[in-house]
C-alpha cells in the first residue's frame, strides 16, 4: 500500500507537473501517444521509487527526466527493430527517429519560447481543428484529465472523445500542423479559439463536472497560469487581459465557496473575508487596463460582472441593476441561454422577482437548456423566494436529478429538507 505522504505528492506532481512533462516529450519526439505514455510511466516509477527514495526537491524535473529516458528507450527499441527487419529482407518504415544521433539532438536542443506549454497550447487550439478536438486535446495534454472526465463534462459516451482524442492527434500529424507558436502576424486570428479553450479549462475547475469536489483548485491554477503566459506574449490583446481578470475574481472566492465540511456555500452567503484581496485587486487593475482600449468583448464584461460581485463588501450590497444591464450587453455580443439565465437572475434579485421568474419560464419552454441543472435550480430559488413551495419542491427534484457533483446534490437535498420543514 502506497505510504499517504507520498500518495498525495505524486497527485500534486500530477496536477502540477503533467502538463510540463508532456509538453516536453512531444516537442522533443513529435509524438503524442509516446509523449503520454512516457509521461504516465514516469508517474507509475514516482509511485515505485518515492517510498524509498523521498519526493525530490524538483519533482519536475525529476519526473521529464524520467519520462525522457522511457522515450529515448522506446526510440532506440523501434530503431532495433527497424534494423531487425531489415536484415531479414522485411520492408522497414521507422516511425521514429532512425539514429543515435538524431535521438540526441531531440533531447538536447534549446527551446525558442521557455514554456512548451504555450507550445502545445497553439497546437491543440489550430484552427485546422473542430472546436471539440481543440477542447479535448487541451484538457488531455495539458491537464491530464482522463478521457472518461472529458467525456463527462461534454455529455458524451468515453468511447466518442476517445475517438474524438484521436482524430485531433492523427490530424495533427496528416496537416503536418508545426509544434509551435504561431508567427506574430498569425495571432490575432488565432487568439479567439485559445481563449475559448482556456476558459473551457478554468469552467471545468470552477465548477467539475463531476466527482465528489466542486472545485478542481489546481485545474483553475493551470488556466490562469496558461492565461498569463498567454498575456505575456498578446499584452496588448484586451481580451486576453478580460479573460485572466475574470479568472482571477473568480478564483479569488474559492476559500469560501465551500465550507469546512464540504458543503457548497452560495455566494449570498460566503463569508467574504475569506476572499482573496490580492487576486481581487490584480483582476480589477487587468479589467479597468483592458477597459480603457475600448474594445469591451465578451470576456471582459463576464469580469465586469464579477468585479460587480468583488466590490460589494456585503450581499446586500450587490448593485444587481448594473449586473442585469452587464447580462444586457454581454447578450446583445454573445446570445445565449446560460447569459440570458444569469440576467434572469440579476433582474429577480434586482426587485423584479416576477420579471426575473418570467424569463426563467421562457428558457424553460425554449428547450436548450433543459438538462442544465443550474435552470432547475433557479427555478427553485425564485420560486422559493415568492413563496411557492410546492413547485419550488418539485424544481428542486429535477436540479437534483441533474446535478453533476456530489457537493451540489448535497446543498439541494438541504434545500428541499428545508422547505420540506417549512
Amino acid at each position: 500500500m502506497t505510504d499517504p505522504i507520498v500518495q498525495r505528492a505524486v497527485d500534486a506532481a500530477f496536477r502540477e507537473e503533467w502538463g510540463r512533462v508532456v509538453a516536453a516529450l512531444i516537442r522533443r519526439t513529435g509524438d503524442w501517444d509516446l509523449a503520454e505514455e512516457c509521461a504516465q510511466e514516469a508517474f507509475t516509477e514516482a509511485l515505485r521509487h518515492w517510498p524509498e527514495d523521498g519526493v525530490p526537491q524538483k519533482p519536475g524535473a525529476w519526473l521529464t527526466t524520467v519520462a525522457g529516458n522511457r522515450a529515448i528507450d522506446r526510440l532506440r527499441r523501434a530503431k532495433r527493430g527497424s534494423e531487425l527487419l531489415a536484415e531479414t529482407g522485411h520492408d522497414a518504415n521507422a516511425t521514429h527517429a532512425a539514429d543515435e544521433d538524431v535521438m540526441d539532438e531531440l533531447f538536447t536542443e534549446t527551446d525558442e519560447i521557455e514554456d512548451d506549454r504555450l507550445r502545445l497550447l497553439f497546437t491543440c487550439c489550430h484552427p485546422a481543428l473542430p472546436l471539440e478536438g481543440r477542447v479535448a486535446l487541451t484538457l488531455r495534454s495539458l491537464t491530464g484529465l482522463t478521457t472518461a472526465e472529458i467525456a463527462k463534462a461534454f455529455l458524451v459516451p468515453e468511447a466518442t472523445m476517445a475517438k474524438r482524442l484521436t482524430r485531433a492527434k492523427n490530424k495533427i500529424t496528416a496537416a503536418r500542423i508545426p509544434y509551435r507558436v504561431p508567427p506574430a502576424h498569425l495571432l490575432p486570428e488565432r487568439t479567439s479559439g485559445v481563449l475559448v479553450v482556456l476558459y473551457l479549462m478554468f469552467n471545468e475547475g470552477y465548477g467539475a463536472s463531476s466527482g465528489d469536489d466542486l472545485i478542481r483548485v489546481g485545474l483553475c491554477q493551470e488556466a490562469i497560469r496558461v492565461t498569463r503566459a498567454l498575456r505575456e506574449l498578446m499584452p496588448d490583446e484586451p481580451e486576453v487581459s478580460g479573460l485572466l481578470a475574470l479568472m482571477l475574481l473568480q478564483h479569488a472566492r474559492r476559500a469560501a465557496r465551500v465550507s469546512a465540511d464540504g458543503e457548497l456555500v452560495t455566494l449570498e452567503h460566503q463569508d467574504r473575508s475569506r476572499w482573496n484581496a490580492a487576486e481581487i485587486q490584480q483582476g480589477t487593475e487587468l479589467l479597468e487596463a483592458a477597459l480603457r482600449r475600448g474594445h469591451a468583448g465578451t470576456y471582459q464584461l463576464q469580469a465586469a460582472v464579477a468585479a460587480c460581485h468583488a466590490q460589494a463588501a456585503t450581499a446586500a450590497d450587490t448593485d444587481w441593476q448594473q449586473i442585469a444591464a452587464l447580462y444586457g450587453l454581454l447578450e446583445a455580443n454573445s446570445p445565449s441561454p446560460v447569459v440570458r439565465l444569469n440576467r434572469a437572475v440579476a433582474v429577480a434579485m434586482g426587485g423584479d422577482l416576477d420579471g426575473g421568474l418570467a424569463i426563467v419560464e421562457e428558457l424553460s419552454a425554449d428547450g436548450r437548456l433543459q438538462n442544465y441543472y443550474l435552470l432547475d435550480a433557479t427555478r427553485a430559488d425564485l420560486l422559493r423566494r415568492r413563496g411557492d413551495t410546492a413547485q419550488a419542491t418539485t424544481a428542486y427534484q429535477r436540479a437534483l436529478a441533474l446535478a453533476p457533483s456530489e457537493t451540489e446534490r448535497r446543498y439541494l437535498m438541504r434545500r428541499l429538507e428545508e422547505l420540506s420543514g417549512a
